[in-house]
């Protein structure tokens, strides 16, 4: 049987909770209720199926990816969104940072078998968004101010078993 597994970096308990409210407002200002069963996260890999029984080859290349880096502060700022017609996605928008990027290019190296451009965000409005009500969502939120940031001290490989459980985490450490 087939399960799904995807990497990612998730904020601190107390902004996943204020990402929600903005994810609530989706829902019941604009029928955007999809967001709301997933946490707020930046997704280092996205999801992927592999066959149940190869589990253990995911959680080997997990622990392979190299994450002998300091911890480092990611700071979101703002809204964001990808204007597709077809999917339009809302997010809020985290700053440009490089020790992001060198997370990523070290995922990559342990998992490269799905070509994936890397842009980070933090969904908030996605799949049952309708063109038309990411229009008006748009609206509301390309002006709106979100600030805060948030410690990246690891990263957590997430399995879909009815919803999205982390089953390994692999922590940010610096050594000499």
């Amino acid at each position: 049987m087939k399960k799904m597994y995807f990497i990612a970096v998730y904020p601190s308990q107390e902004i996943i909770e204020e990402i929600k409210e903005f994810k609530k407002d989706l829902a019941i200002s604009f029928q955007n209720s999809k967001a709301l069963k997933n946490e707020a996260h930046i997704t280092l890999f996205p999801p992927f199926s592999r066959e149940a029984e190869l589990e253990e080859d995911i959680h080997i290349a997990f622990q392979k990816i190299d994450t002998n880096m300091h911890p480092f502060e990611i700071e979101l700022n703002g809204f964001g969104s990808f204007p597709n017609p077809k999917n339009p996605v809302i997010f809020v928008h985290p700053e440009d940072n490089t020790h992001l990027k060198d997370l990523y290019t070290r995922v990559k190296q342990q998992f490269s078998f799905t070509p994936y451009s890397f842009t980070p965000h933090v969904t908030i409005g996605y799949r049952d968004l309708t063109w038309e009500n990411y229009l008006k969502a748009w609206e509301k939120y390309q002006h709106k101010e979100y600030k805060t940031k948030f410690l990246v001290d690891k990263i957590l490989l997430l399995r879909h078993d009815g919803k999205w459980v982390p089953i390994a985490e692999k922590s940010l450490t610096e050594t000499m």
